[in-house]
């Protein structure tokens, strides 16, 4: 369904390092630089982050929140602990399972520097 997701950053260069350490406990390979945008690819999907282009700051988006999939519990916990190093902040609660109607879940909240909610899932 989605080709790409796209968020913004004032601080490319803090967003790289941050996005290089979370993604890659993933197997996600560093960012691709391109100008003002940074590229995560996958064959699954593409992940970017980009200085605005109209030159007003970044912000990010009440009620939103980007979900990246874990391939285990440890790889959602190494993600979690990967983004807290690199200047993210917990958010939700601590990592830990959560069921409801779609069943069990275990998932780890960060918000990146930028204000961005991540989630990291894993389906049990």
């Amino acid at each position: 369904m989605f080709s790409h997701i796209m968020i913004g950053t004032d601080d490319l260069e803090r967003a790289t390092a941050f996005y290089d350490a979370v993604l890659g406990t993933l197997g996600v390979p560093p960012a691709r630089v391109d100008g003002h945008r940074i590229f995560y690819r996958t064959p699954t999907g593409v992940f970017s982050v980009t200085k605005p282009i109209n030159g007003e700051p970044a912000t990010c988006a009440n009620g939103m929140t980007i979900g990246f999939a874990a391939a285990s519990p440890a790889h959602a916990d190494a993600w979690h602990a990967a983004g807290v190093a690199a200047g993210g902040t917990t958010c939700e609660g601590p990592p830990g399972v959560r069921e409801g109607s779609v069943g069990k879940l275990y998932l780890a909240y960060l918000r990146d520097p930028d204000g961005h909610k991540l989630c990291a899932l894993h389906r049990l």
